[in-house]
């Protein structure tokens, strides 16, 4: 029986006890783990590895011994409750194992869980799965979690209820991480949250999603940006003593900049024009860097953006000046350009 993309979710929270088993394949392997997870959890309930009602076997252990899959199947587990045989990066190769396995089983024997990488509509195991009256197959797509899959997570996370504007950053945060890192996030925000009756903020989600850039590295872009010239040189030393070199802040300028210019030339603003940014901005930093794309503009961020490049090309070049001296004049000019706005 072939799973629809809508269905897949849903039946990995409420998989069928009565089924044959399951094929769960796809491009992303961590997508189809994550899947996988979540079918085991549901299906065999909490204890069933320590009360060996879960057998594990790699498709190299089935090509060597294929009868390995039916002895499994039909092995009766010392504890009671319901058993499955899990077999990992399963291929066309093994398409004839499961079969004799799916003619084989019987109510009572343990479930069939298989995992595989991609598959086209012609392979010989998707086919096999599909095809079967109560096996499922299970293709999982590189699309990022939807509204409902996110609400699950937070509720598993106990969170519920999330204002607007929070759901719309996690919602932006799912496009653009893996989703074992979104996940992982999720759940850093419910122990974040944990005893705090206040509702979810943006702030909130800044603080526990992953960094993109090194808080002494945003501390010395955003005193550039906000004119801050006398703070540049104290955090400029201090990010030397940690090795930072000069052409990586100045990569990270660049990156910091172009957002700051792509912000400000977004047809819908400069708001929606950070909302759009791959990785999102969040929080407190999201706000500050939208008065900084506003109080710039277009015209003068161009202007900077040729510093940076020109001032690249010179770093990577032959030349003799000391080049975190050169990197801290380009700071300063920078720092300097938008009081000369009008003059």
């Amino acid at each position: 029986m072939k799973l629809s993309p809508r269905d897949v979710a849903a039946y990995t929270r409420k998989p069928d006890s009565s089924a044959a088993g399951c094929l769960i394949f796809g491009d992303d392997a961590m997508r189809v783990a994550l899947r996988r997870q979540e079918l085991l959890k549901n299906l065999l309930g909490p204890g069933a590895e320590e009360e060996m009602r879960l057998t594990r076997m790699d498709a190299a252990e089935l090509r060597s011994d294929p009868a390995r899959l039916i002895d499994a199947m039909k092995a009766t587990g010392f504890f009671p409750g319901p058993r499955a045989v899990f077999v990992e990066g399963a291929g066309d190769g093994l398409a004839p194992v499961f079969e004799a396995a799916l003619a084989d089983w019987q109510p009572g024997d343990a479930q069939i869980i298989a995992t595989a990488g991609r598959l086209t509509a012609k392979s010989a195991l998707r086919k096999l799965f599909e095809g079967h009256k109560t096996a499922r197959a299970a293709a999982i797509y590189d699309d990022p979690p939807g509204r409902a899959e996110i609400e699950t997570l937070l509720t598993e996370a106990g969170l519920r209820d999330l204002p607007r504007e929070a759901m719309g950053d996690l919602e932006a945060l799912a496009r653009s991480l893996p989703p074992g890192d979104f996940r992982q996030t999720v759940e850093k925000l419910g122990l974040y949250k944990r005893g705090d009756p206040a509702p979810v903020s943006p702030a909130d989600i800044a603080a526990v999603a992953p960094m993109t850039i090194e808080a002494e590295l945003d501390d010395i872009l955003h005193a550039t940006a906000e004119s801050e010239q006398g703070a540049i040189g104290p955090i400029l030393a201090r990010l030397s003593g940690q090795g930072v070199t000069p052409v990586s802040l100045c990569i990270a300028a660049l990156r910091h900049f172009r957002a700051l210019h792509a912000a400000a030339c977004h047809p819908n603003g400069p708001a929606a024009g950070l909302q759009a940014q791959r990785p999102p901005v969040f929080g407190p930093r999201r706000d500050r860097m939208l008065r900084q794309a506003q109080r710039w503009g277009t015209p003068q961020l161009e202007t900077a953006l040729s510093l940076l490049v020109e001032t690249d090309l010179t770093l990577r070049s032959a030349q003799s000046a000391p080049q975190m001296a050169l990197m801290e004049r380009t700071l300063i000019r920078l720092a300097m350009m938008p009081g000369r706005r009008g003059r």
